[in-house]
C-alpha cells in the first residue's frame, strides 16, 4: 500500500517497496490536489524564487577567483575535499555553492564554455528539484551540467533524460570530459542495447538517455522482481545478489533531470507505458480482416458516431443490428457481443481515425506510429486492442502477434516516485499548476541572458489548404530573395511533402525533415541557419538541436520561421517560434494557416463554420484560442483520467500481483 505525505503534503514522503531508493505513490484527495494546482500557478508568476537564485548565484560569482588562478590538481583537490560534507547533506547550501563555482570553472576550461549568471541560477533550481523555464536557445544542455555534477558528487545516481537516444548521445558526448575530470563516469542508454550493455550504462555515476528507454527499464525490473516480497527481502536480495548476475538494472530513483520536460510530463502522458509479451495467433490476421470489411460497409451518421474532438467511434443501435447480423455468420469472438463491436469499433477507427502520412508511417514493411509533438516516429511502440494489427491488415502488411500486458504505468506516477526529480523546458508556466499537482515540482522562470530581438511579423488564415501552400511557398520565396534562410514548420508528414511541393513549383531548392526523411537530421537542422536555405519539417525541428546563423544572415534579419498549421497546444507553437531570435539574434515568425485544419474543425466546428461565412474582425484570432484552449482542456483530462484508472486497476488487481 502506498504511504501518504500527509495532508496539503505536509510529513515526510515515505520510501516504495523497492529494493534500491524510490518514493511510494503519493496519496492525496481533491482538496489536496485543487491546492496543488492553485499554488503551482501563483508561485510560478511571483519572482520571490527567481529572487532568491539571483543572491545565490551572485555568491557563485564572488567565489569565481578563489578558483580561477589554481591549476587543474588543486581544482580538483577542491571538490574531494567537499564530496564528505556533500556525501553528508551537511553544511547547508555553503557546500553546494562552493562545488558550483569549481564546477563552473571546470567547464570552462574543459570545454571552453563558462556558464552565464542566468544558466547557474537555473542550475541551482533543478538541484533542489525544480522545474524550470528557459527560453529557447539560453542553453539548457549546459544549464543542466552544474547540477548534475554536484548530484554524483554528493553520491546520487544521476539520470539525465531526454525525448530521444540522439539527443541523450549527444549529450553525453558533449559534457563527458567535465564528469571525467571528476572522476566521475558517465553511461549512454541506447534502444539497440542488450540487457548487460544497459546494466553497466546504469552503473555510472550519470547516464543519459530516454524517457522511453528509462520506463520500460524499470517495468522490466518490476517484472524480474515479481513483486512477490516485502521491501526488506527486496533490498536483502539487491545487497546479496552478485552483480554479475543480478538482474536489475536500475540502481535506483535517486535524482532525474528532465529535459524538454513539458514534452515528457505532460504532452506523453496521455498514454500509458505497457510493457508487453508477443502471442502468435494466426487466426488474427482473418478476423481483422472480416472486421474491416465489415466496418467499410458501415456509414456515418446511420450506423455509428465520429467525435473527433475526443477521437471516439461509437456503434449506433442500428449499427448494432448490422453486426449482429453479420456475426451469426462467422465463427469464434464473433459470437461474443463486446468483442465484436469492439472489434468493430477499433476497425472504424483504423479507417477513420488513423492515416498514413499522419498518425502512422510505412517503413521497411511495418507500421511505425509518429509522435504528433515530436515528429519523429517510435519504431518500439504499437496501439492496443488489436488496433495496431487491424491497421497492418489495412495497409496490406504481415499481421504481428497479440500483444499480453506484462506490466504498465503512466508518466505521472513514474517520475512521481524520484527522490529528487527536476526538469527544463521552454514553455512551462502556462502548466505550473499540473507540475505541483501531478509531480510535485515547483516551476521557476529563468531570465534570458540578452533581450530578445525576434519580431512576430503577421497571422494569416486561409479558407482552403491550397490557398495556404500557395502564400507560404510566396512568403518563403520573398524571405529567401531578401536573403534569410527560412524554416517551415508543418504537422504531418504529409504536410510537409505538401509544402515542399509547393515550394518546388516555384522553382525553390527545399531540404524536407520528417519522419520519413531522419538520417540527417542533425546536420539538416544545424544548416537550416545558413542563407539561402528553406527548410521544411514536422516538429523534428522544434526541440533540441540549435540553428546556428551563416554569414551575413543577422545583417539579413536572421532565421524566418512560418508556422502552418496551430498546435493543440500553443506550447508547441512557441517552441517552433523560439528556434529564431535565440541568444539575442534577430529573427522574424509568421504564421499562414487554413481553417480547414484539424485543429478548427475538430475542437471548434462551429464557429469554424461562422468564421469561413463571415469576416468578423478578430474572428480568427478568437477561433485559435478556443480551439488551443479546449484541446488543451481535453487532454488534461485525459491525463487525469489516465492516472484514475491506472491507480484503480492496481486496486482491483492486488489480489493477483501488481500490474507493474
Amino acid at each position: 500500500m502506498p504511504e501518504a505525505a500527509g495532508l496539503f503534503g505536509l510529513g515526510r514522503s515515505r520510501l516504495g517497496t523497492a529494493p534500491h531508493p524510490e518514493l511510494a505513490d503519493p496519496v492525496s484527495n481533491g482538496v489536496d490536489r485543487w491546492l496543488e494546482r492553485r499554488v503551482g500557478a501563483v508561485t510560478a508568476r511571483v519572482p520571490f524564487r527567481r529572487w532568491r537564485l539571483a543572491r545565490l548565484a551572485r555568491r557563485i560569482d564572488a567565489m569565481a577567483p578563489d578558483y580561477a588562478d589554481i591549476d587543474d590538481e588543486a581544482l580538483r583537490a577542491a571538490a574531494f575535499a567537499l564530496r564528505p560534507r556533500l556525501l553528508a547533506r551537511r553544511g547547508g547550501i555553503e557546500p553546494v555553492l562552493e562545488a558550483f563555482a569549481i564546477v563552473r570553472e571546470t567547464s570552462d576550461r574543459v570545454l571552453g564554455k563558462r556558464q552565464y549568471r542566468v544558466q547557474i541560477m537555473g542550475a541551482l533550481a533543478l538541484y533542489e528539484g525544480r522545474l524550470i523555464e528557459m527560453a529557447t536557445g539560453e542553453g539548457k544542455t549546459l544549464t543542466g551540467l552544474p547540477a548534475a555534477t554536484v548530484a554524483a558528487l554528493s553520491g546520487d545516481p544521476v539520470h539525465v533524460v531526454t525525448v530521444n537516444d540522439y539527443l541523450a548521445g549527444r549529450d553525453a558526448d558533449e559534457l563527458r570530459g567535465v564528469f571525467e575530470f571528476f572522476g566521475l563516469t558517465v553511461g549512454v542508454i541506447d534502444s539497440d542495447m542488450d540487457t548487460a550493455d544497459r546494466q553497466r550504462a546504469y552503473r555510472a555515476d550519470v547516464t543519459f538517455l530516454s524517457n522511453n528507454n528509462l520506463t520500460f527499464d524499470y517495468l522490466r525490473d518490476r517484472v524480474a522482481l515479481r513483486r512477490g516480497g516485502s521491501g526488506s527481502r527486496l533490498r536483502a536480495q539487491a545487497l546479496t545478489t552478485d552483480h554479475g548476475r543480478q538482474p536489475l538494472m536500475l540502481r535506483g530513483l535517486a535524482f532525474a533531470i528532465v529535459d524538454e520536460a513539458d514534452s515528457v510530463f505532460v504532452d506523453e502522458a496521455r498514454t500509458p507505458l505497457i510493457l508487453s509479451s508477443t502471442a502468435d495467433d494466426p487466426e488474427l490476421e482473418r478476423l481483422y480482416q472480416q472486421a474491416l470489411d465489415l466496418g467499410r460497409v458501415l456509414l456515418e451518421g446511420r450506423d455509428f458516431e465520429l467525435d473527433s474532438m475526443r477521437r471516439m467511434i461509437t456503434l449506433t443501435p442500428a449499427g448494432k443490428a448490422i453486426v449482429s447480423s453479420a456475426a451469426a455468420s462467422l465463427e469464434g469472438l464473433w459470437s461474443i457481443r463486446k468483442a465484436r463491436e469492439e472489434l468493430v469499433q477499433q476497425a472504424l477507427s483504423a479507417l477513420h481515425l488513423f492515416h498514413s502520412g499522419h498518425e502512422y508511417i510505412v517503413e521497411d514493411g511495418e507500421i511505425r506510429i509518429v509522435d504528433e509533438f515530436t515528429g519523429r516516429t517510435m519504431p518500439d511502440r504499437s496501439w492496443q486492442g488489436g488496433l495496431h494489427q487491424i491497421i497492418e491488415v489495412k495497409e496490406g502488411l504481415a499481421v504481428t502477434g497479440r500483444k499480453e500486458t506484462l506490466a504498465r504505468i503512466t508518466y505521472q506516477r513514474f517520475f512521481r516516485r524520484y527522490v529528487r526529480l527536476s526538469g527544463m523546458t521552454g514553455t512551462g508556466v502556462e502548466l505550473s499548476g499540473e507540475f505541483l499537482e501531478t509531480y510535485g515540482l515547483g516551476t521557476v522562470r529563468i531570465p534570458t541572458h540578452r533581450k530578445r530581438r525576434r519580431r512576430h511579423v503577421s497571422t494569416r488564415f486561409c479558407k482552403t489548404n491550397s490557398k495556404r501552400w500557395s502564400m507560404v511557398a510566396q512568403a518563403a520565396a520573398s524571405r529567401h530573395a531578401a536573403g534569410q534562410p527560412v524554416l517551415i514548420g508543418t504537422r504531418s508528414v504529409e504536410a510537409s511533402e505538401e509544402a515542399a511541393k509547393a515550394l518546388s513549383r516555384l522553382g525553390l531548392d527545399v531540404a524536407v525533415l520528417n519522419a520519413r526523411q531522419t538520417a540527417d537530421e542533425a546536420d539538416v537542422v544545424a544548416r537550416a541557419g545558413q542563407s539561402g536555405r528553406i527548410t521544411v519539417a514536422t516538429n523534428i525541428a522544434g526541440r533540441g538541436t540549435d540553428i546556428s546563423l551563416g554569414e551575413g544572415v543577422r545583417e539579413a534579419g536572421g532565421l524566418h520561421v512560418i508556422l502552418t498549421e496551430f498546435h493543440e497546444s500553443a506550447r508547441i507553437d512557441r517552441q517552433l517560434y523560439g528556434r529564431s531570435g535565440r541568444q539575442g539574434d534577430p529573427g522574424t515568425t509568421q504564421a499562414i494557416v487554413s481553417l480547414e485544419d484539424d485543429l478548427f474543425t475538430r475542437f471548434a466546428p462551429r464557429l469554424t463554420r461562422l468564421v469561413r461565412a463571415t469576416r468578423v474582425p478578430g474572428g480568427a484570432s478568437l477561433l485559435r484560442r478556443l480551439a488551443q484552449r479546449r484541446a488543451e482542456a481535453e487532454h488534461a483530462t485525459t491525463r487525469r483520467e489516465q492516472t484514475a484508472l491506472d491507480k484503480k486497476l492496481e486496486r482491483a488487481l492486488a489480489f493477483a500481483g501488481a500490474i507493474e
